[in-house]
């Protein structure tokens, strides 16, 4: 506990607060936007469903590019144990992380609740709900993920990567997996981002498939990477489960 209340972990965390709350913000402020503006998401047209993919896309690429020198950015609970699976963070400061991401997500969500969107229609704004079985969801979510979190090593996490294409090429495969997923599970891809909205809509249906898809479906890109195209260096720190505050950058 004294270590995760350092000065180092405390500052992570409240990196990934700020880049999650934008990020959430953002993301269901256009959901928002799509609900509200006489654009109907039932049954979802072609203009909500772009606007509710650009507004998190773009809202993953602004709070990447805002805190990737602080902590990686990575403002998921999902990227954050893959990144201690595979031994390049810390467990404790990867607890602050993911601390600051559920705390960002639910401030966010409170605040568009009681400033932005008030009116009767955006009830439950934000919420994930599945219009697909709990099993099928679980599929969507662990596919969605993976392709999310196997970009993040490819791109931000493996030194050889391209960092600077890092934020375009996250925020481009959220843009995308929502466009895929909003009418199936809403595209979650991250319980801190399912978190926020169940909390204070009081919306827990299926609520364990957008825990449990994102997390394996990132353990299982982040063994895929290391495994057929990491370096030998990647290998072996794998599953070399550090206490303290190791970090990606």
């Amino acid at each position: 506990m004294i270590e995760l209340l350092s000065g180092n972990n405390l500052r992570g965390l409240a990196a990934e607060l700020i880049a999650t709350f934008m990020f959430v913000f953002m993301g269901i402020g256009a959901v928002g936007a799509a609900t509200t503006a006489g654009l109907s998401l039932l049954p979802l047209d072609a203009s909500g469903l772009i606007i509710i993919a650009l507004g998190h896309g773009l809202g993953i690429f602004i709070g990447i590019v805002a805190i990737a020198r602080i902590t990686g950015a990575h403002l998921n609970p999902a990227v954050t144990i893959s990144a201690i699976v595979s031994g390049n963070l810390g467990v404790i400061r990867g607890a602050s992380y993911i601390i600051g991401q559920l705390l960002g997500s639910i401030i966010a969500v409170f605040l568009l609740e009681l400033f932005v969107w008030t009116t009767p229609e955006a009830e439950g704004l934000g919420a994930h709900t599945l219009s697909i079985s709990a099993n099928e969801g679980l599929v969507i979510e662990f596919i969605l993920t993976f392709f999310l979190v196997f970009t993040v090593f490819a791109t931000a996490i493996d030194k050889r990567g391209n960092a600077a294409f890092a934020p375009l090429a996250i925020g481009l495969v959220v843009f995308v997996d929502h466009l895929i997923a909003v009418p199936l599970t809403g595209a979650s891809m991250n319980p801190a981002r399912t978190l926020g909205p169940a909390l204070i809509h009081g919306m827990w249906d299926d609520h364990w498939v957008y825990w449990v898809g994102p997390i394996v479906g990132g353990i299982a890109a982040t063994l895929t990477y290391v495994l057929l195209f990491g370096s030998k260096d990647d290998r072996d720190r794998l599953g070399t489960l550090k206490i303290g505050s190791g970090e990606v950058n």
